[in-house]
């Protein structure tokens, strides 16, 4: 089977605070969720009807399984998904204060994480080549054995076009706990933007891979490193997208923030699902924006990723253009 979309990277169990508002020294009960930004974007695509499978490692573990059990619940093809004997699977904590206070903390990825051991010879080149988009992260650059697996996937690519349908997608998932300087950061990006099609990002992240500017100024940077399309979201003025033959505005979709940790891989997965589906430019931002805005009004980053049906009411609701394909 080919799949719509294979991503690699990151994977953990959230854990998210059903008391919202206070710190973490005065929640009183959580809720357990799978996360990690290339499993949230897999499980996004899901729910937009595409056939996804996420690669990556967990432990050995019960939280293991529990992963296993959500990507398969979800519709995530999970055979890539094995585990490292010696290390935990990790879990996250977060802080839920809005409308922008949603500070992380990883436990389980000091020395070292299962998604930071996977090994190049490891990986099904074949199926990767054939899948309709890859998708990886900045996070998976920061460690040398996950970086040249990495590196190995995005040349198992074919040379793809946008025009083709096939694209290789980084996400520039900026962490800075995961790096020793920015500069450490943007040479490991700027080694791997020539094999990427398509790179997403806020601007700060953008700030890291091609420097500080505008976003028509980063975009540009982007574009001459060899990407074909350049995604700078930008926070509360929306979201911009460049490639060769035009640029593209997509206004924001202001609604009541309580976490926005799942927004951008909400934003993700359904950017997966227009591209795929060869939506003008325009629509395919204003069906992300409107997917990313959906979860962040929820606690839940995985378990609240919307269908097209959600996505759509929000889209008329706000005066947006709905894809035909989604109200068909």
């Amino acid at each position: 089977m080919t799949h719509d979309l294979i991503t690699m990277g990151r994977i953990s169990v959230d854990i998210y605070p059903n008391d919202i508002g206070v710190g973490l020294a005065e929640v009183s009960s959580f809720g357990k969720y799978l996360g990690g930004s290339p499993a949230n974007v897999a499980v996004a695509a899901a729910r937009h009807g595409r056939r996804p499978a996420v690669i990556t490692r967990t432990g050995d573990d019960s939280f293991g399984e529990f992963l296993h059990h959500e990507l398969r619940r979800y519709g995530v093809d999970d055979q890539w998904v094995a585990p490292v004997s010696a290390l935990q699977t990790p879990v996250t904590f977060c802080a839920i204060r809005p409308p922008e206070d949603f500070p992380l903390y990883f436990y389980g990825r000091s020395p070292s994480a299962p998604d930071w051991e996977i090994e190049a010879d490891e990986l099904d080149t074949a199926a990767i080549a054939e899948a309709k988009i890859f998708w990886s992260t900045v996070t998976g650059l920061s460690r040398p054995t996950a970086r040249e697996a990495q590196v190995a996937a995005h040349q198992a690519r074919p040379q793809a076009s946008l025009a083709a349908g096939q694209h290789t997608i980084l996400d520039l998932d900026y962490r800075p706990m995961f790096w020793d300087s920015v500069e450490q950061a943007r040479e490991q990006v700027q080694r791997i933007l020539p094999q990427v099609t398509v790179a997403v990002g806020n601007s700060e992240e953008c700030a890291v891979a091609v420097g500080e500017g505008t976003p028509d100024e980063q975009a540009d940077r982007l574009l001459a490193a060899g990407v074909q399309l350049a995604v700078v979201k930008r926070g509360s003025e929306g979201v911009m997208a460049a490639t060769a033959d035009e640029r593209v505005i997509s206004a924001p979709l202001p609604v009541e923030t309580v976490n926005g940790l799942g927004a951008g891989d909400a934003f993700g997965g359904a950017l997966v699902h227009g591209l795929l589906a060869g939506w003008p430019l325009e629509q395919v931002l204003d069906y992300a924006n409107a997917a990313g805005a959906l979860v962040a009004s929820e606690i839940a980053c995985s378990e609240a990723m919307p269908t097209p049906p959600a996505v759509a009411e929000m889209l008329t609701a706000r005066g947006r253009a709905v894809p035909e394909e989604v109200t068909a």
